[in-house]
């Protein structure tokens, strides 16, 4: 099994539509068989600080989206994803455990 670990960002965009809604899509049309996506609540990168500038309202945090599976299903649907976050994300893979 796979893991595959997406880091974006929240207000990331294309074509107007959020750039991790678009993620768990292709998700799920690839028959992928679970994702998490979780929300950071500040950190930063190679495009900046990524954190909350006003109580309450989320701008700009760090999402991380999580998914493990089988490497022959990741592999057909990853260039999509890689279209998608281009050069404003991070994409690992590593080989992964199940108990």
């Amino acid at each position: 099994m796979q893991s595959v670990v997406i880091r974006i960002k929240k207000n990331d965009t294309v074509k107007g539509k959020r750039v991790h809604m678009l993620i768990l899509d292709i998700l799920k049309k690839g028959k992928i068989s679970g994702a998490t996506v979780w929300t950071g609540t500040g950190g930063y990168g190679k495009r900046g600080e990524s954190n909350i500038h006003v109580e309450g309202i989320s701008v700009n945090m760090p999402l991380v989206i999580e998914v493990i599976d089988e490497l022959s299903k990741l592999e057909k649907i990853l260039p999509e994803i890689k279209k998608l976050v281009g050069d404003n994300g991070l994409i690992t893979m590593h080989e992964v455990g199940m108990i």
